[in-house]
């Protein structure tokens, strides 16, 4: 569910925002930024259960070997 809220900043911030990241997408920009800051104990508990995942973490290990793998044969370019 979504909460209306006002806030009141500069002019000069609010036309950059509607001009840099465009009329109807502030609200989610704004949201985005804030997240991690409001929601900081959820995130870290959405961490700690996905590194408790072993299925998982070894999948990551395994994409990360070869990411790591292709980036070491691409610094000799």
């Amino acid at each position: 569910m979504q909460k209306k809220l006002t806030i009141t900043i500069d002019e000069e911030v609010y036309y950059g925002l509607r001009e840099v990241i465009g009329p109807g997408k502030v609200s989610r920009f704004i949201e985005n930024l804030l997240r991690p800051y409001v929601l900081k104990k959820r995130m870290e508990e959405g961490y700690r259960a996905m590194a408790e995942d072993r299925e998982r973490e070894t999948e990551a290990s395994e994409w990360e070997a070869i990411a790591f793998k292709d980036e070491e044969s691409h610094e000799a370019w």
